[in-house]
């Protein structure tokens, strides 16, 4: 494995990390999931990445319970707040009174003293940005949280919250988690990448393989396969965007490509990803192991300029693939 440092600060994180959205508590069996999880400690990732959210705190037990196994200070636990967790009206967003009280409940159920990176997980425009960053400060100080970082927020949002947090002489953020593969770029073309670079942020982006799309288990004109993630009721929402015919075309004329290297779609996907030095770690999903010791050679995959070039004629193939934001 090989790891990068988030921002500007001195933690690094495994350049492939693996996340727990619609995966665990969801639809990978507990007893897969803490498969896949060891699987991936063994490799070497050590940048785990859930959220109070993911099925509604399910994802955090099931894997706090799997890292128990591990010294606490071999890995890097990231999980996020803003989502709703119950009916009430404080009940969400980023307010001191939830973020504290969430902050709680997240160590509960992943069960640790601390997280390491806590994450704002969208942008909350009912909360004045001066509370939620103090908030965070706090739990910094008081060892509930060693960094924090946002998900899903704009160059403007992030240059906002930086100024902010200067002016009071806060701790910095370090780290945004966007979506970001071959098929979804507006951290590229909306100047994301270039504000966390002033920023001292880097990037912690999810869903580099578009839900399974690049990894060439759905073909144009092709059935779905039954047991694939879009043939299942319960996380078949978010892929059936990339299920256009045109998009399916290019993911294989892009497997293709990565055949000629000597890699699968999906390693290919993943090392076109890394190709940004402002993106720290690529978040994969998994439901079996083998998933992850395929996925992780693609750190070893190096892309020529002749190469990102032809994948650059493949993607202007495709009109009109909005961002899953």
């Amino acid at each position: 494995m090989k790891y990068r440092k988030l921002g500007r600060s001195g933690l690094k994180v495994s350049e492939i990390g693996l996340g727990s959205w619609l995966t665990f508590g969801t639809a990978t069996a507990e007893e897969t999931a803490q498969a896949c999880i060891h699987k991936a400690y063994e490799q070497g990732i050590n940048f785990f990445d859930t959220a109070n959210a993911y099925n509604n705190g399910a994802a955090e037990q099931v894997m706090g319970s799997a890292l128990k196994a591990y010294t606490r200070s071999s890995y890097v636990l990231a999980t996020k707040l803003f989502f709703p967790m119950g009916a009430g009206p404080n009940d969400r967003g980023l307010s001191r009174k939830h973020i504290m009280e969430q902050c709680d409940a997240s160590l509960k159920r992943l069960g640790t003293d601390y997280i390491d990176l806590y994450q704002c997980h969208r942008y909350d425009n009912e909360t004045p940005i001066e509370e939620t960053l103090r908030a965070l400060d706090d739990l910094t100080a008081q060892g509930k949280i060693l960094y924090a970082g946002v998900s899903e927020w704009t160059a403007g949002q992030i240059a906002d919250a930086a100024s902010i947090g200067k002016n009071l002489n806060l701790r910095p953020l370090i780290s945004n988690q966007p979506i970001y593969n071959m098929f979804e770029r507006y951290i590229e073309k909306e100047n994301v990448i270039q504000q966390c670079e002033w920023e001292g942020m880097g990037q912690v982006v999810f869903s580099p393989l578009a839900q399974g799309v690049l990894t060439g288990k759905y073909k144009p004109g092709q059935a779905i396969p039954q047991d694939s993630r879009a043939a299942n009721d319960k996380t078949n929402g978010v892929i059936n965007s990339y299920l256009r015919e045109d998009v399916l075309a290019c993911a294989a004329k892009l497997e293709e490509l990565a055949a000629e290297l000597g890699a699968s779609l999906s390693q290919f996907a993943l090392a076109w990803v890394l190709r940004q030095t402002n993106v720290s770690s690529a978040i994969i999903g998994s439901s079996r192991p083998s998933q992850i010791e395929e996925n992780i050679k693609a750190i070893d995959l190096v892309l020529t300029d002749d190469v990102l070039a032809r994948t650059e004629n493949i993607l202007m193939e495709i009109n009109g693939f909005a961002p899953m934001r």
